[in-house]
């Protein structure tokens, strides 16, 4: 498996645990963090996994 196919794959999938948290964790009550954000930043880190793969597959196309 390529790099670019190991972060696609790595973003998709912290992008979907991220937002199921955001949608389904609203009531939860957590000591220290809040799961809802914590959802958010999850979606955020598999935003930029995802943009780093596709970055990554378009330059060893390119060459």
């Amino acid at each position: 498996m390529s790099q670019a196919s190991q972060n696609l794959l790595e973003g998709a999938g912290t992008f979907t645990a991220g937002l199921l948290l955001w949608l389904f964790t609203q009531g939860v009550e957590v000591p220290v963090v809040t799961l809802t954000k914590v959802g958010v930043v999850m979606m955020w880190v598999g935003g930029a996994l995802v943009a780093l793969g596709l970055t990554r597959a378009a330059r060893s196309r390119s060459r």
